[in-house]
């Protein structure tokens, strides 16, 4: 965070301060003392930390600080695409744009915004360059809140304002902090179709009874349910992730030879870092004039002895 000095703003518990490039940063706070902190640049959450100070998102001590150049780590937005496709940059270009303080949002339903602290951002349509490999007209709005229980909540609606249909992908590229990859395990998504980027996005079916990671992995599950588990061994916690509109889930981890050639992470960084994003990416968005799609995302840790049994892994949305 910056040393500038911070305005409160009128929103509860959110605090406005600069990064070391003279970037907004947005904090939300709550009164037990958990915290996220949220970048104007990309509209990424930078940092969601538990009550007691204790960080649960990864981000790379490698990672290159500069303006318009998203970070390594966090949750990056990736839109309109989530993977590399034709001209435009890899997960899209919403990274890396400059978002607003939305002080004037829609109104969301009252569970959206009741005891939480939270900042509503927006982007609208792209540049006339991004127009030339993008030639779309949009509105972005985000709500990022926490709930007085230190839950990360992220509410996505992208409306188009164009004149004709467009479609997209997305994905909420969550890097969650880990102990130790290799104690790691996901329930939620066994028996489901996987498309695997390490063999040219050939289709297979999970055969095992969790994901546990032994070497790179880099895959996207197809009609998740919208309740999956991340399981800590080590620190005998779990992540809770709950969905709404956003079918698939890609599960990445780079594993020691990927992570030497990456010039933005350190080369043993891969053990304390897992990707499991929430997405659209198989079947993209399409979406009429005046149409608007909604992603949601909650994220959540407790104790392990809570999982598995009484977890409740089903396809129940939030």
């Amino acid at each position: 965070m910056g040393h500038s000095a911070a305005v409160w703003d009128f929103r509860a518990a959110t605090e406005i301060t600069k990064d070391q490039n003279g970037i907004g940063q947005v904090v939300l706070r709550t009164p037990q003392g958990a915290s996220a902190q949220i970048s104007l640049q990309g509209a990424q959450v930078t940092s969601w930390r538990k009550e007691h100070g204790e960080e649960l998102l990864f981000t790379s001590s490698k990672t290159i600080s500069k303006a318009l150049k998203a970070t390594r780590g966090g949750i990056p937005i990736c839109f309109p695409q989530f993977g590399n496709c034709g001209s435009m940059e890899l997960h899209g270009f919403a990274k890396n744009k400059i978002w607003a303080i939305d002080e004037n949002p829609p109104p969301l339903p009252a569970n959206d915004s009741n005891g939480k602290s939270f900042v509503d951002l927006l982007l609208k349509s792209s540049s006339e360059e991004e127009k030339k490999w993008w030639p779309h007209s949009f509105e972005f709005r985000l709500r990022v809140s926490l709930t007085t229980g230190g839950d990360l909540n992220l509410i996505s609606r992208v409306r188009n304002i164009n004149g004709k249909p467009f479609s997209f992908s997305f994905a909420y590229h969550t890097h969650f902090l880990v102990s130790d990859i290799s104690e790691i395990r996901i329930e939620g998504l066994e028996t489901l179709d996987y498309l695997d980027n390490l063999f040219q996005k050939e289709r297979f079916t999970e055969q095992g009874d969790a994901i546990t990671f032994e070497s790179e992995v880099d895959r996207v599950y197809l009609s998740s349910p919208n309740i999956i588990a991340v399981i800590d061994h080590e620190k005998k916690q779990t992540y809770i992730i709950k969905k709404e509109g956003l079918p698939d889930i890609a599960v990445w981890n780079p594993w020691e030879k990927k992570s030497k050639s990456m010039v933005d992470l350190g080369d043993e960084e891969y053990k304390q870092m897992l990707c499991v994003d929430a997405a659209v990416t198989e079947k993209p968005v399409n979406l009429k004039p005046g149409e608007e799609w909604t992603g949601r995302l909650q994220l959540s840790v407790v104790p392990s002895s809570f999982c598995s049994d009484r977890l409740g892994l089903d396809r129940s949305g939030l």
